[in-house]
């Protein structure tokens, strides 16, 4: 098994805007109960089929396979609705990567910085653009952004 451990940051300013290319992300959810969430996602031409557990802390568990991108296609027209649709900055900074999501159609305006760790007390360095930590903030999760978009907040 997979185990992700994932902390989420608001943004300060547009800095990171200049240190990389967006990529467009589109991606739905066949499940997203908070006990099991599958999602189905094309990142540029790649179809990524995902499936993660409850979340505990900062961790849960979390299985991806890469699938044809014709399936993904298909699979995103089962998904609930609304689509996610954002693109991503992978920024390298300090030894990490940080994948800066900028979300739009109903969650327009969201602006989230991940950082994957390989333990949950494992030390970091924030780039000056990291803002308020936000992982314990359910809102955040893709998953209930369909349910509950940005834009309703």
């Amino acid at each position: 098994m997979g185990v992700e451990i994932e902390r989420k940051f608001l943004l300060k300013g547009d800095a990171w805007r200049a240190l990389a290319e967006p990529l467009l992300l589109r991606q739905g959810y066949l499940s997203s109960h908070r006990d099991r969430v599958v999602r189905v996602r094309i990142e540029g031409e790649q179809g990524v089929m995902t499936v993660k557990g409850r979340t505990v802390g900062v961790s849960r568990g979390e299985w991806e396979y890469p699938i044809p991108l014709a399936d993904a296609q298909e699979l995103l027209l089962l998904c609930e609705q609304p689509l996610i649709e954002k693109t991503r900055r992978r920024i390298p900074f300090a030894g990490n990567v940080w994948e800066v999501d900028e979300f739009f159609g109903a969650n327009a305006g969201l602006v989230v910085a991940e950082i994957e760790l390989a333990s949950e007390d494992q030390a970091f360095d924030k780039p000056d653009w990291i803002g308020e930590e936000v992982s314990s903030d359910v809102r955040y999760l893709n998953a209930n952004l369909i349910k509950h978009p940005f834009s309703a907040w």
